[in-house]
């Protein structure tokens, strides 16, 4: 029986493992987690999936307590700008299409041809509630969806059977900080201090690591949550890293942390503005903005990124520090090696693009308390972990090339090269099949990597990937039906815009 954890690095990703582990094992499993008050954390506005209440639920978090104390927000989707044409927008939505008589709401807007309202605006209830600037809840607190509000107990990812209708918005430091409490006072051991060395039995498993000030740290299974650095899995124990810059570009961010002038003025949504040499990123916190450039060093220089950011979103505002980071884009080929298992950055990172980076730490955790080893170690069950998580990032993969692949602009270097450069064999395939019709559960990524066949047909459509042609089908299935259905959602989109409060209206008498 495996008793005594040790996680190194703090952070989100540290703090996420350490309150899991303690809220699924208790006391039975000792957790140390050893972080270095010189290192500096990336945390940056956050932005996250609607699975994310998943965690928070195992844990016993309730959001009208921890949100308010992370200067949290709601999300209840992206809005895509400038992705094909200056000027246009488009919603990904936590919303799954409606059906009718057997076929989804987008196959019956392609055939009726009415294209007065963009495909999200016409096929989504989010979207209007997005233009409207509304909370996903009443001012008594309750869901504006009935019947997905209850309470999930100690629930995962495998178990999440209806679409949540909003993801969150948080400062991350501000999480790593709030779960660095929850978890201290279950019992976890919480060491500040520099990692100097670590240390190798004779079969080169890690047996301590040796601090600057609290001396040598043992334990059983060792978690590395050192970011991009990689400590233990790749600068210790070795493990390959398997780049995706081959097919995703970017490799480079510049963040600033941006008052909003308004403080009202709040979306429940993160934005993704297209830049000439990447894309920008909007994180509306409760009285802050989070901005961030994601960019190729291929086509400009972190000195011009840095420029083109603070001309997009803080013009004169020339105090504001900027964070410059550089990321590690692809996955480790085993993100579980001997006796460490890399979560968070150093296990994979598939740049900031439709919020993935929370999504894969609570995989990966949630992945390995159900693949919580004994003295035997198997093999099969590492294996297994390893398995699951490389497709669940792979999966992710594909999906953010669809991105610049499916996108219109081809008006600067940078977007000229997003066509030409290479794709993955499969995304090849499935782009081909979105020629001639919509994607569905057979013909998406195949593995369990996040993301729904609808969220893949809105990027297509939403994008401007279309099949050439309507469903044949529907030529001879009478339409009325699909008419009154997008006739009522309207309505009920009308209806909700008009009963919901804002976003901050909301949020300000939770933080109260």
């Amino acid at each position: 029986m495996i008793r005594s954890v040790v996680i190194v690095g703090g952070g989100t990703a540290g703090w996420m493992t350490a309150s899991y582990l303690k809220a699924a094992f208790a006391d039975r499993v000792d957790v140390t987690l050893v972080e270095s008050a010189q290192v500096k954390r990336i945390g940056v506005g956050e932005a996250t999936f609607s699975t994310l209440r998943h965690f928070f639920d195992y844990l016993g978090l309730d959001e009208a307590d921890w949100l308010p104390k992370c200067a949290g927000g709601y999300k209840l989707g992206i809005r895509f700008e400038n992705w094909s044409r200056q000027g246009e927008h488009f919603y990904h939505p936590f919303e799954r299409l409606r059906t009718v008589q057997g076929f989804s709401l987008a196959d019956w807007w392609l055939a009726l041809g009415d294209r007065s309202k963009p495909f999200d605006r016409s096929c989504f209830i989010t979207s209007a509630l997005c233009e409207a600037k509304r909370a996903p809840r009443l001012m008594d607190g309750s869901l504006f969806v009935a019947g997905l509000d209850g309470d999930l107990a100690k629930s995962t990812l495998d178990e999440q059977r209806a679409q949540f209708p909003y993801a969150y918005h948080f400062d991350a430091d501000e999480v790593a900080r709030y779960l660095a409490g929850y978890a201290t006072r279950l019992g976890a051991k919480h060491v500040v201090d520099d990692v100097k060395e670590v240390g190798q039995d004779s079969r080169g498993w890690i047996s301590h690591v040796r601090t600057g000030s609290h001396g040598d740290i043992a334990g059983e299974l060792f978690i590395d949550c050192t970011g991009f650095r990689g400590l233990l899995i790749n600068k210790t124990l070795g493990a390959k890293f398997r780049s995706f810059q081959d097919v995703l570009p970017n490799n480079r961010a510049v963040a600033l942390r941006v008052p909003r002038e308004e403080a009202t003025d709040m979306a429940p949504y993160t934005t993704a503005t297209a830049m000439s040499a990447g894309w920008r990123w909007t994180i509306p916190l409760f009285r802050r903005n989070g901005n961030g450039y994601v960019y190729s060093d291929e086509f400009i220089t972190p000195e011009e990124a840095e420029q083109e950011l603070r001309a997009a979103v803080a013009p004169g505002k020339d105090e504001l520090e900027a964070n410059h980071i550089h990321m590690r884009i692809g996955r480790n080929e085993e993100s579980w090696v001997r006796n460490c298992v890399a979560i968070g950055l150093s296990s994979a990172f598939v740049e900031p693009l439709e919020s993935t980076g929370i999504f894969f730490i609570q995989h990966a955790i949630e992945q390995l308390v159900k693949h919580f080893p004994d003295q035997r170690w198997d093999p099969r069950q590492v294996g297994a972990y390893n398995a699951r998580v490389a497709h669940a990032v792979d999966g992710v993969k594909e999906f953010l090339v669809l991105h610049y692949k499916a996108a219109q602009r081809e008006d600067t270097p940078y977007w000229k090269e997003a066509k030409l450069r290479a794709m993955p064999e499969g995304l090849r395939e499935r782009m081909a099949i979105a020629e001639t019709r919509l994607l569905d559960e057979e013909t998406v990524y195949p593995r369990y990597h996040g993301f729904e066949s609808y969220s893949w047909n809105t990027m297509n459509l939403g994008l401007g990937h279309l099949p050439r042609t309507p469903q044949p089908a529907l030529e001879h299935i009478d339409a009325g039906l699909a008419r009154a259905e997008f006739a009522r959602l309207r309505a009920e989109a009308t209806e909700m815009v008009a009963t919901l409060p804002s976003c901050y209206e909301y949020l300000a008498s939770v933080n109260d």
